[in-house]
Parts: C-alpha cells; sequence; structure tokens
C-alpha cells in the first residue's frame, strides 16, 4: 500500500503556485513564490508540453517541470527537459517522481521529442539514482562554467 490509490496526475494550473511552493519550502526550507510564478509562467508560454501535478485526495503532492526545446542553444525541438521535479517529503519514496517522470515522458513522445535532458549536481547522489533508475545517463552534452 504506497498512499497512491486516489492518485491523480494533470496538468499544472496556475492556481497550484501555493501548493509547489509549500513543497518547495518542505524540501528546501525556502519560501519562494515569484520564483515559482516564473518559473510556471515561463514553461507555460514557451511549450507545447504542459507541466504536471500529482495530487492525492484532492491535495497537490508533487509536480514536475519541463518542455520541448525549440531550437534553444542549438538544440532542436526533438528534444524535451525536465526542469524540475518536487514531491512533498511525506510523499517521497512512494514512486510519485516516478509516475511524474512517465507522465511527462508519455506527453514528449506525443509532440515528437524523442530525447529528454536534465540536469543533476554531480554529487546529488539520490538525485541521481533516481534519475539513472528512469533510463537516464550521462549525455554528450557538457555543463560549461565560469567563476567570477
Amino acid at each position: 500500500m504506497t498512499g497512491l490509490e486516489n492518485l491523480i496526475i494533470r496538468v499544472m494550473k496556475a492556481d497550484d503556485l501555493e501548493a509547489i511552493t509549500a513543497i518547495d519550502k518542505r524540501v528546501l526550507g525556502k519560501y519562494r513564490p515569484e520564483y515559482w510564478r516564473m518559473k510556471m509562467e515561463l514553461l507555460e508560454n514557451r511549450s507545447s508540453v504542459a507541466s504536471l501535478v500529482a495530487e492525492v485526495d484532492g491535495k497537490v503532492t508533487g509536480f514536475i517541470l519541463g518542455g520541448a526545446s525549440g531550437w534553444e542553444y542549438g538544440v532542436p525541438e526533438t528534444v524535451g527537459h525536465i526542469d524540475t521535479l518536487g514531491v512533498d517529503p511525506e510523499f517521497q519514496g512512494r514512486f510519485l517522481g516516478r509516475l511524474l517522470m512517465k507522465e511527462i515522458i508519455s506527453h514528449f513522445r506525443k509532440v515528437g521529442v524523442n530525447k529528454v535532458y536534465t540536469y543533476v549536481n554531480w554529487r546529488e547522489g539520490d538525485l541521481l539514482s533516481f534519475f539513472n533508475k528512469a533510463g537516464f545517463s550521462r549525455g554528450d552534452m557538457i555543463n560549461l562554467e565560469m567563476k567570477i
């Protein structure tokens, strides 16, 4: 029994901002409503793939933000990206993140995406393991940085 018997995964709405902000605060300890408003609006206006939320018994318990590329940085529109995945700590370890991932990948396929990118900090072993189990592997793109 995972506690997900009444799970619904649906398209994210502007009304979900408060719940997403609350999950972020529980996970990272930061309250950032303006940040999440900006991210939600940006992805909604730029992508043919909608971001998603998971609800259990009518309560938002997780979310996944992502989109299709559209030729940014020379990356073709057949490439999608996972921007952010968040799961309420109360629901972590119940495959909710994996179900959100599976659903957004289904949406990607419907619009012709055949490769998905995401970024993970090399030192975040749990996240690397999660994405590895979801089918991700190290890609050809290289993250470049310059300290100033």
